[in-house]
């Protein structure tokens, strides 16, 4: 029975997928006015470079090169463009390099071709096929629907949540349903429909609700703005030509941030309170609840810094930035980047600690409801 509900619940998961995409708004915009397309590099007209004397392996200068476009309404055309190369926008190329370019059409007319990038994409799927195939062989059916899940959850973001959030929803409960949803999917993937996998949802669920509140919560006493980020003027551009609410966007990346970390605190869990029942199954659920939190003493610990860590070395070039400028503590402690990562790594680590006490309480008092049916 187990069996057959995992696999009507994949052909489940993948058709609600296929809605999601298909009566998505993404599909029905493009607001950039340029066309990425493929090309090659044909040939070097003329080249005048020098090597950067600060940054090692760095060109700066111009080429002129040839280029012939390998996809799209150009594809097989050849056009000679101008590559300026400088310590921010540095491709260098060779002929034969495959790189990326972009086309700015005016009425059907090209206004300008520039060089944009090399084509990177081949290693990101080799990488991403990899990880799947891996996964596959070594777990099994269960690995096969981690696949899935993982597949459903980018999908419930990108073409849920956040055409969602364009057309002016409020994000705070956009993304509590985005989560709670790809919560319940993921587990009932991973596990059939039980009370563990129950304790483990509602342990998830509740853990990356009070991790958001928390951050939602100091980043209005803090003053934070949520335009604290690289992309704040970005930002700012869509809020003035969309309806996107900008002021609970730090409340949705803490949740969606977290969501991994929490969902697997609870899991486990709620895993080892069941295996401890299914050992000594006249454990009491008081008895059951303290073997649950000294398990999760040793989870809380390792989850934590693996989240801390996560969000310290996505910000390593800003930190290396504060030290070299040797900024007075005063300012650094009250720099709006730091407040807003500390919060950040504090709610989600706030959580963490939370899930394992609340887990633990659910599947415990649930084992003992069994006992008592």
């Amino acid at each position: 029975m187990k069996k057959y509900f995992s696999k009507i619940l994949v052909g489940a998961v993948i058709l609600l997928s296929i809605i999601i995409i298909l009566s998505s708004s993404l599909l029905k915009q493009n607001l950039s006015p340029y066309n990425f397309e493929h090309a090659i590099v044909e040939d070097i007209n003329e080249e005048k470079i020098e090597e950067d004397q600060i940054i090692q392996d760095l060109y700066l200068g111009y080429q002129q090169i040839k280029i012939t476009i390998t996809t799209g309404r150009y594809k097989g055309e050849s056009f000679n463009i101008r590559n300026p190369m400088s310590r921010l926008y540095n491709v260098h190329t060779k002929i034969g390099d495959k790189i990326i370019v972009s086309i700015h059409e005016e009425n059907d007319t090209i206004q300008s071709i520039s060089l944009y990038n090399y084509q990177k994409e081949k290693i990101v799927y080799v990488l991403i096929i990899s990880f799947f195939i891996l996964l596959v062989i070594f777990s099994g059916w269960k690995g096969f629907n981690a696949v899935i899940s993982l597949i459903f959850t980018g999908i419930m973001i990108i073409f849920f949540m956040i055409p969602m959030l364009f057309k002016g929803y409020e994000p705070i409960p956009i993304t509590i349903i985005t989560v709670a949803i790809t919560t319940i999917i993921t587990l009932l993937l991973l596990d059939a429909p039980n009370k563990k996998t129950m304790s483990a949802i509602l342990g998830t669920i509740i853990g990356v609700v009070i991790a958001g509140t928390i951050s939602y919560i100091a980043s209005n006493v803090a003053h934070i703005s949520g335009l604290t980020s690289n992309e704040a003027e970005g930002l700012i551009y869509i809020a003035e030509h969309r309806n996107v609410k900008i002021k609970g966007l730090t409340f949705s990346a803490i949740l969606i941030a977290s969501l991994g970390a929490i969902m697997d605190v609870a899991m486990s869990i709620a895993s080892s309170i069941f295996e401890l029942d299914k050992t000594n199954p006249n454990s009491s659920s008081s008895e059951l609840f303290k073997s649950g939190m000294n398990i999760g003493r040793d989870i809380m610990g390792t989850m934590s810094n693996t989240l801390i860590l996560a969000f310290a070395g996505s910000s390593l070039n800003m930190i290396l930035f504060i030290v070299a400028y040797g900024m007075p503590y005063r300012q650094i402690i009250n720099l709006d980047f730091l407040v807003s990562e500390v919060i950040q790594g504090m709610a989600g680590s706030i959580g963490i600690i939370l899930t394992v006490p609340i887990t633990a309480l659910i599947a415990s008092n649930l084992l003992k409801s069994k006992n008592k049916s």
